[in-house]
């Protein structure tokens, strides 16, 4: 029997028209869908169909929005029983609903707040990201080191062999890029970003969303998320909550997780949401192991 893992992808996926045909073929996503707007006093059904994609594109918008595509198609193709999920970044949350440690209603709540909270501390905190391509982790990490004296510089995704982002101020970034092209990165290419994710400048937005955590429900999972911080999995309803709160400031283990998953028998991989972001990592960590790609209801179908 193989042993399934559902993936959720993160901030970047999310494209204009996106979960409109869920909306279309299915009375639960439908239903899923009002509610979120609902939820929060937004019409963010309006802003994912129609767009315009730069208002989509604001992190107050794109985090609830790639969240709520993720969780219905997971819902829609529930048969399917994981036994383990991740999620990238944001993606943490959608599969936290999918295995039971956070009630949909509350985590969409959540998600707008961190989206939020993200979003103003990239205004009160300007920073930047980069990637960079063709360059060992650790010596990514040792080159920000050796940055940092012109500002706030981390490693912030190890999303798959050689394939590295890297956060903070402008300044701090800006050199760590010098260094890493100095060093033989085959490709240094700062990313458009509304602030520098998954570094200490996002403190403030973490500590708003600390205060948001403590007062959501958390309830201990059905089965483990293997979680970004520590790429380790988790299903008591402390730890999952610490989780998320170090996260906002804490580097994406991605590769990392994959293995750890694949170590403990995953072997069928399914990613769950807008777009294809994480089947190419998948594919550039461990090309034998194959990840289904589910995100328009014509993909559901083949499933139901």
């Amino acid at each position: 029997m193989s042993k399934k893992a559902f993936l959720f992808p993160g901030q970047g996926s999310q494209y204009v028209g996106m979960a409109k045909d869920l909306f279309d073929n299915s009375v639960e996503a439908k239903e899923m869908i009002l509610t979120a707007d609902d939820a929060l006093g937004v019409n963010l059904s309006y802003i994912m169909f129609n767009g315009p994609i730069d208002e989509l594109k604001q992190t107050k918008h794109t985090q609830p929005a790639i969240f709520l595509h993720s969780v219905i198609l997971a819902s829609i193709i529930r048969t399917l029983s994981p036994e383990g999920v991740a999620g990238h970044s944001l993606g943490e949350y959608s599969a936290l609903v999918s295995n039971g440690s956070i009630q949909f209603y509350e985590a969409i709540k959540l998600v707008q707040t961190r989206g939020q909270a993200m979003q103003q501390a990239g205004i009160d905190n300007p920073g930047t990201m980069a990637a960079i391509i063709g360059l060992e982790s650790n010596k990514v990490d040792v080159l920000c080191k050796e940055a940092s004296n012109e500002g706030i510089v981390q490693s912030a995704n190890f999303n798959s062999p050689g394939q590295v982002v890297i956060s903070g101020s402008v300044d701090g970034v800006h050199k760590a890029m010098k260094l890493c092209k100095s060093a033989g990165a085959k490709l240094v290419k700062e990313l458009v970003v509304s602030g520098a994710f998954h570094s200490p400048l996002m403190e403030s937005a973490k500590e708003k969303l600390n205060t948001a955590l403590s007062t959501t429900n958390f309830y201990d999972a059905k089965f483990p998320v293997y979680t970004n911080v520590t790429a380790a999995p988790v299903t008591s309803k402390e730890e999952t909550k610490k989780m998320l709160y170090q996260q906002v400031t804490s580097p994406i283990r991605w590769e990392e997780t994959i293995n750890n998953m694949i170590k403990d028998g995953f072997d069928e991989f399914y990613e769950v949401g807008p777009g294809k972001v994480l089947q190419s990592l998948l594919k550039r960590i461990n090309p034998d192991f194959k990840c289904f790609n589910i995100d328009k209801y014509s993909d559901v179908e083949k499933y139901l």
